[in-house]
């Protein structure tokens, strides 16, 4: 009885805490800072361990800018009291992070001195102090940390979050800039699983592209330039074309920095504008208010779970919508982006499905909604043997 109590207590004090942070646009405490580590009887120390691991794609990913077939990540695990919890940091070439890197970071990383993973905020706020910039690196032990917490209450952070896992927007599935062949083939692999398709351009031969779908299927539509169009009447001209083939949102039209003929572009559109590459950080979100109609999260870009809530809170605060977004990632860091999306306007969270290797079960595709696990934490666990060490 004694320990359903204590459970029920806990449990009562998760609620509450994240109740308290959806009432304004930034949490005011950490959702775990309270808790009295005699009621929960924590103890012990956490012990931090990694391991490199490359993803195989299952086609070659172009967009504005470069291509690639693989993508370099490094999975963690933090062991405590007989727990496990997984983080993963994903590294994409344009976050400027190394698998090299990321490790070197987490070897400065010490969890020894705190004794409850469930201090979340607390911990985060360390471990952003150790070094500038490392945004992946940091979502890695944010999401492990988040896995642990989990574990300890037995439940998914959806449910911590008071959210309803079916209440999401329908993932896209990306389909990089390549030949008509290869587009349509694509495009044909998408059919009956997906609702929406996500289109990459930003380059001469975006009309090509669009074409190329349209002669496969009337899905809607959405286009991400990365940055792509330099001009803003020649955007404006292509998003008008764009709406007309059953364009429905436009990403990151033009480069990061030019945020005033952004700002007149997405006044003039008829689409509304999501921010990518402009945005990476809570710190970024309120100027983004008038420049983009909405922002796209990603936890590789802003530390992890525990900002991406506030970035949701303060942007719709703000009057903006919401994306969630991935880079190519495994089913641990999709299925912690699962955790948190409920409720958002738009989600592009693909990435495990483009690859061939995915070493973690976690959220599933249904009916072409990535929907997140039951299971405690994330709601992730390896499917092959991984080593990790330090």
């Amino acid at each position: 009885m004694e320990n359903k109590n204590m459970s029920q207590n806990r449990r009562q004090f998760l609620k509450s805490s994240v109740a308290a942070a959806t009432a304004i646009a930034i949490p005011s405490m950490p959702l775990f800072s309270q808790r009295s580590k005699k009621q929960f009887n924590t103890s012990g120390k956490m012990k931090l361990s990694w391991t490199p691991y490359d993803l195989q794609l299952n086609h070659t990913f172009t967009i504005s800018g470069f291509s690639r077939t693989t993508t370099p990540v490094v999975l963690i695990k933090i062991g405590y009291d007989g727990l496990e919890g997984y983080g993963e940091a994903s590294l994409p070439p344009y976050l400027g992070e190394t698998q090299a890197s990321v490790i070197e970071f987490l070897k400065k990383t010490d969890l020894s001195g705190f004794t409850d993973p469930g201090h979340i905020e607390e911990i985060m706020v360390y471990v952003d102090g150790i070094a500038g910039g490392n945004t992946a690196a940091k979502a890695a032990v944010d999401i492990a940390l988040h896995d642990l917490a989990g574990k300890m209450e037995g439940a998914p952070w959806y449910k911590i979050y008071g959210l309803d896992k079916y209440n999401v927007p329908d993932t896209t599935f990306t389909i990089g800039i390549d030949s008509d062949e290869v587009v349509r083939e694509k495009t044909r692999e998408a059919l009956g699983r997906f609702n929406i398709l996500k289109v990459k351009v930003g380059g001469a031969d975006d009309k090509r592209m669009i074409e190329a779908i349209r002669s496969v299927t009337d899905l809607p539509l959405a286009v991400d330039a990365n940055q792509g169009w330099k001009d803003r009447h020649q955007a404006l001209d292509m998003i008008l074309w764009l709406k007309e083939k059953g364009v429905v949102m436009v990403e990151q039209p033009m480069p990061k920095q030019d945020l005033d003929n952004i700002a007149r572009l997405t006044e003039e559109s008829p689409l509304p504008v999501f921010a990518d590459e402009s945005i990476q950080r809570l710190s970024d979100v309120e100027r983004m208010k008038g420049v983009f109609s909405g922002i796209n999260i990603k936890l590789m870009k802003c530390t992890g779970m525990h900002e991406a809530w506030k970035m949701r809170k303060l942007a719709y605060g703000l009057g903006m919508k919401v994306m969630m977004g991935c880079m190519t990632e495994t089913s641990c860091a999709i299925s912690a982006a699962a955790q948190l999306y409920a409720g958002m306007d738009f989600a592009d969270l693909d990435g495990a499905l483009l690859i061939g290797n995915d070493c973690f079960k976690g959220a599933t595709l249904e009916n072409g909604k990535i929907i997140a696990s039951d299971q405690p934490g994330i709601g992730v666990k390896p499917v092959k043997e991984l080593t990790f060490g330090r």
